[in-house]
């Protein structure tokens, strides 16, 4: 992965941090925009190893959509992504040998397991987080994850 995979995170958490807002005009493309962009998160999501999220939440609010909507939006846009990629790599690793035991395709079932068990658990946290906390509040939340997101990445490059 190359660098450039990283930049547009600390580009964005930094935007988020120091509250720099995109041009009022700017809304939402129309479908072919929204599918276009769709394809781009979801192929960088898949090839980082983040969440669609992690993408679709900038993107959302560099359209003007508002913080809390645009966490709602990722959120549900969520699982059709999951299950596209999953649906992606039970077929691709199908054929491939010496996986580990309890693994259907690429898909190790027992991690499968945990972070469905863990999400199921922890979405109402931040259901509850996302409605009651302040927008700048939220903004510094997401952008120190970005930093994360992206320093996680750098450290996959050493």
């Amino acid at each position: 992965m190359s660098s450039r995979a990283f930049s547009p995170c600390f580009c964005v958490a930094t935007q988020m941090l120091l509250d720099i807002k995109p041009k009022p005009s700017r809304v939402l493309p129309g479908v072919p925009g929204l599918t276009g962009a769709g394809v781009v998160i979801g192929g960088v999501s898949s090839l980082a190893g983040i969440g669609g999220g992690t993408l679709s939440v900038p993107f959302l609010g560099w359209c003007n959509t508002p913080l809390r909507l645009a966490i709602g939006t990722s959120a549900a846009i969520g699982f059709p992504i999951a299950l596209a990629g999953t649906i992606g790599y039970l077929v691709n690793g199908l054929a491939a040998r010496n996986l580990p035991d309890y693994s259907l395709g690429f898909i190790y079932l027992p991690a499968l397991a945990g972070v469905a068990l863990v999400s199921i658990l922890t979405a109402p946290l931040g259901a509850k987080l996302a409605h009651t906390l302040p927008v700048p509040t939220l903004k510094r939340f997401f952008a120190v994850f970005l930093y994360l997101v992206a320093g996680r990445m750098i450290w996959g490059l050493m």
